[in-house]
């Protein structure tokens, strides 16, 4: 059930996050498929947290190594 593999990407690793997280919710698994989803869940985590961190890297990059707020551009 559990998959070793590296997602394809941040929204396709939320996704099956999500998933994981729903099926575990409704408790009806196997103990040995329940701890196999929950240590896929913990790799999905760092996954997505080592991709953010990336990201925020490449923004401080962009922006002179300086994170500023987000301004959203008003709606016209």
């Amino acid at each position: 059930m559990a998959k070793t593999t590296k997602p394809a990407s941040f929204e396709a690793a939320m996704t099956e996050l999500e998933t994981l997280i729903a099926e575990m919710e409704r408790g009806d698994a196997a103990l040995e498929a329940s701890l196999a989803a929950y240590r896929r869940g913990g790799e999905l985590i760092r996954y997505c947290q080592e991709q953010l961190a990336a990201a925020e890297q490449q923004i401080k990059v962009l922006d002179g190594d300086t994170l500023k707020p987000f301004e959203a551009e008003p709606a016209a």
